[in-house]
């Protein structure tokens, strides 16, 4: 029996695309084992959405290219974002690689991985809409907790972006094809979902030709099994009233929202294809916190976007101490190459970029000091993740924390507590961005 290690990279979405492999290669034989045992095959599932996305992918794939020539491990295939983006760079530049693959031949990684096992270099790049959506998984997140993706690729064409030309336009998965995973995950102990796409949004749109999120999720809401349902990635210019509503009157559904602005300053919008305007946005995040007074709001910022003067920069930092967003996400501005942004003038020095994005940050963390403040003395229904033994404490999150990005919730309890299972903490401190509690 071949041996195959696996190397996954980058966002949930990513994520959610290696377990599909995984899956397909233990249907057909192949086990899955630790990349650094000596495997036969290791394949590295890569992002190349941002520059330094770019670099970890890189170092991973030279890091296993020296484990080759060492005789440690056997093939290498590239798949994922980068592989999509620089096909014939990685071939010629690393020839340690044997296969780099496109995520439209996603379905055909198992006779990619017996071709390079017979000895072939395989390049292989069907068109990014054959890459299937669906199929069984190996979840490689904790057994309570699963992204479900309801769509892949992107119609935004924001200049900055190149997920577009990565992943291609827009495609919605069914309803019911996306219940059935659902299911699926329920039953195998899954008790929080978390709802991703490129545009989550935007989902049905094209092929129900309406905004189908609202009825996706009350569907996904009737699943047994399945406690919480969390949203990623919900752009501000297709948040319906409808969703709005959903959200505060289904149970199951978090007052947790992703709301990726990239900017505040009407002009810095423009210039990056975001519909929109700061006015617009203030609207809607007015709405839901009226509708939905205990919602907790995610953003991420974009700083030093090219040609943005000192007086557009003021106005982002002015909307996001006004606003006091409960979680935030600030990145310099990265030039890719092959988008629009990367050819504008007025470009802005890395130190400026920096320096204008550790502002956003320091602000962001007084506010978040305030916040969690105001928490003290409150009680919260928490997911238990982890159990340190050395201080006899747990790890876990409420509603308003999503996995990996945001903060947790540190506790104790006088009694043995089971991860994946709930509990209810009350919160006494706060240490940096995490609350402290314990059980009650």
């Amino acid at each position: 029996m071949n041996t195959v290690g696996f190397i996954s990279l980058g966002c949930p979405k990513n994520q959610i695309d290696g377990e599909c492999l995984l899956a397909l290669l233990d249907e057909n034989g192949f086990e899955i084992s630790d990349p650094y045992d000596g495997v036969d095959v290791v394949i590295i599932n890569t992002c190349g959405f941002i520059e330094s996305a770019k670099k970890e992918a890189i170092e991973n794939i030279l890091d296993m290219a020296q484990l080759k020539g060492e005789g440690t491990i056997g093939k290498i295939v590239v798949t994922g974002c980068l592989a999509e983006r620089y096909k014939e760079e990685i071939l010629t530049e690393i020839p340690e690689v044997d296969a780099v693959v496109g995520i439209g031949a996603n379905g055909n990684i198992v006779e990619i991985c017996k071709q390079v096992l017979a000895g072939e270099t395989v390049g292989k790049f069907p068109p990014k809409c054959e890459m299937p959506m669906n199929g069984k998984r190996i979840l490689t997140t904790p057994e309570h907790y699963a992204y479900l993706k309801i769509a892949d690729g992107c119609n935004n064409r924001c200049t900055y972006c190149a997920i577009p030309s990565i992943r291609g336009n827009y495609r919605s998965r069914e309803i019911d094809d996306i219940i059935d995973e659902a299911k699926q995950l329920a039953e195998k102990g899954v008790k929080e979902l978390i709802v991703v796409a490129q545009d989550t949004t935007l989902y049905g749109k094209d092929i129900y030709q309406r905004l189908a999120l609202p009825e996706l999720l009350k569907k996904l809401a009737e699943i047994d099994g399945i406690h919480w349902i969390r949203m990623l990635y919900c752009y501000p210019d297709e948040f319906t009233d409808e969703l709005i509503e959903t959200i505060a009157t289904e149970p199951k559904i978090l007052h947790y929202i992703d709301l990726p602005l990239q900017h505040a300053d009407d002009k810095i919008l423009k210039a990056m294809n975001r519909r929109g305007t700061q006015e617009q946005v203030k609207e809607l995040i007015a709405k839901l916190r009226s509708k939905i007074p205990d919602i907790v709001i995610r953003t991420t910022f974009i700083t030093g976007f090219p040609g943005e003067s000192e007086e557009n920069f003021e106005s982002l930092a002015l909307f996001v101490n006004e606003t006091e967003f409960d979680h935030l996400g600030c990145f310099a501005y990265s030039a890719e190459e092959g988008t629009p942004a990367a050819e504008f003038e007025d470009q802005i020095d890395e130190r400026t970029k920096l320096k204008r994005q550790d502002i956003i940050m320091n602000d962001q963390y007084s506010i978040v000091q305030d916040k969690h403040n105001r928490l003290i003395g409150k009680s919260f229904e928490v997911l238990i993740e982890s159990y340190d033994a050395y201080t006899d404490s747990y790890t876990g999150r409420s509603y308003m924390d999503a996995p990996e990005i945001d903060c947790c919730v540190k506790f104790t309890c006088s009694y043995p507590l089971a991860e994946g299972e709930f509990c209810t903490v009350k919160i006494f401190d706060i240490d940096e961005y995490d609350l402290i509690g314990e059980v009650e």
